[in-house]
């Protein structure tokens, strides 16, 4: 074995900052997983929930009977919606009920499926500074269906951007007041 300044080089390699454990997160990762489970945890927390499997098991399903979107899908993965065809919500749920942290949790889960860390929130328009005229039909149809609402009847998009601009102080009271364009 080498020796430099009396430590051996192995031991001297093995003191070197490696690039962390094989399985942790990096920034950014898991973004659905992580927000999802984060918020969940603290309406856990916040409305006195037994932390027990069962208890957490009935709540998660209760979060994703409401979930839509990106979060949807990501219950989708785990099992917590009527059209699963995977069951992995112990998986989340003991883990809960001992208070790992929930990117803990979602590592565990990148192990068992991948897909699930692959889920990233669509970017927000900034709806006070965007044009809608220059926007694609799909992504006026996107704001609506953030919305929980639809166009029906519209054919073309100058339908679409009037009802946006219809619904606009109801879901979207900041924009509504800082545009003139509408």
């Amino acid at each position: 074995m080498w020796t430099v300044s009396g430590l051996s080089v192995a031991l001297a390699l093995a003191l070197l900052p490696g690039p962390g454990p094989a399985g942790a997160l990096r920034e950014g990762e898991c973004e659905v997983c992580v927000t999802f489970l984060g918020k969940f945890y603290e309406t856990l927390k916040n409305n006195d929930v037994k932390f027990n499997n069962a208890d957490i098991e009935k709540e998660i399903l209760k979060s994703c009977a409401d979930a839509k979107g990106k979060e949807n899908r990501f219950c989708y993965y785990i099992g917590a919606t009527s059209d699963a065809a995977t069951k992995m919500i112990n998986e989340v749920s003991k883990p809960l009920s001992y208070h790992v942290p929930v990117d803990k949790i979602c590592e565990k889960l990148k192990k068992k499926d991948s897909q699930i860390c692959e889920l990233r929130y669509d970017k927000q328009l900034d709806l006070t500074s965007v044009d809608l005229k220059k926007l694609k039909v799909k992504d006026l149809k996107k704001i609506l269906e953030e919305w929980g609402e639809s166009c029906k009847g519209c054919a073309e998009k100058s339908d679409f951007i009037r009802k946006i601009a219809e619904l606009m102080p109801k879901y979207a009271p900041a924009a509504a007041k800082a545009r003139t364009d509408l």
